[in-house]
């Protein structure tokens, strides 16, 4: 699959790039997995799936739910690295059946995909820092926390003029209805 998204990471709108990606994060049971899926625009994550195992699934899910919440009305592309999840026949199905674009970072090159990799960074250093969890669960609550009560609400991005992604698209709808 091509690299369609060329490191074009400041789309003009919501909607028109997505980025996706997989980290993990140590519990005292075990590795957790979390899969985001990351709209370029305003780096909001608009869909995310934790799980124990590393499969298709953590993926699929993350992205199922960024099209719930989007629901996208023309295509997007969704740029990922080439893992295992990304190259399955399920992935790139679910990409066809919801007129969504595939696009891969060159085998290799982490840069393709540094916005994802940012938010993980951030993450771990906001959040995590050196912590490990005592439960996957606790882990999960604390995830949660951040991405959604923290990071796309609250968290100002040079990007976004110093505005939260909530914030950033919230000005972005009003600037529109008033042109």
């Amino acid at each position: 699959m091509p690299n369609r998204l060329n490191r074009e990471f400041n789309p003009a709108a919501p909607d028109e790039a997505w980025v996706t990606d997989i980290t993990h994060v140590r519990t005292h049971e075990g590795w957790l997995y979390l899969a985001v899926v990351v709209d370029l625009f305003s780096r909001k994550v608009i869909g995310w799936s934790m799980q124990q195992r590393i499969t298709k699934d953590i993926v699929l899910n993350a992205l199922l739910m960024a099209v719930w919440r989007r629901n996208p009305k023309q295509q997007v592309i969704v740029h990922s690295d080439q893992g295992s999840q990304y190259t399955s026949h399920d992935w790139q199905a679910f990409l066809k059946s919801n007129g969504l674009e595939g696009s891969m970072s060159r085998r290799g090159n982490c840069h393709d995909n540094a916005v994802a990799e940012s938010f993980f960074q951030l993450l771990k250093r906001e959040r995590i820092k050196k912590k490990v969890y005592s439960t996957r669960d606790d882990a999960r609550s604390d995830i949660f926390d951040y991405i959604e009560m923290f990071y796309n609400c609250k968290r100002k991005h040079g990007s976004n003029n110093l505005l939260s992604p909530v914030e950033y698209e919230k000005r972005h709808v009003q600037r529109l209805g008033s042109v």
